[in-house]
């Protein structure tokens, strides 16, 4: 693990995606129902999120834990594809990409979880960090 001891606490903010496209418009008819059979996708999925956040360092030996002041998960569904945007906030002395990457991540995963009984053509993608501000290598726009 890399040694931050000397490093100073800054605001770091990272926000993370994953695209998660389904394989028919009922899938995503069963969603904006409330139909689903293992219930409501989107706060199943959000609750899953904030655990894959918290929990990034217990299962990635390389991350440092640190204090997760906020996380935000929000869903935007275009035609079949549900995209999961993750925003994770910290005031501290290492950032918090991986951690918006692991949570949006979970998110993927549970809400693959949650649709196989109805569709059988779920496909996560492109997980990756949109934005990070905050350290010596600031990013605002990937």
């Amino acid at each position: 693990m890399v040694d931050i001891t000397q490093k100073k606490n800054t605001y770091r903010t990272a926000i993370a995606q994953a695209l998660v496209k389904v394989g028919s418009k009922e899938t995503i008819t069963a969603i904006q129902n409330g139909t689903v059979p293992k219930g409501n996708v989107f706060e199943m999925s959000r609750a899953a999120g904030f655990l894959g956040v918290k929990k990034t360092p217990d299962l990635l030996p390389d991350c440092h834990p640190l204090p997760i002041e906020h996380t935000k998960i929000d869903y935007t569904i275009d035609g079949l594809t549900i995209e999961i945007q993750v925003l994770v906030k910290t005031y501290y002395k290492t950032g918090v990409e991986v951690e918006a990457m692991h949570g949006a991540s979970v998110v993927a995963l549970n809400l693959y979880d949650m649709l196989k009984p109805i569709d059988k053509n779920i496909e996560i993608s492109t997980i990756r960090l949109l934005k990070k501000t905050g350290g010596k290598s600031d990013i605002n726009n990937l």
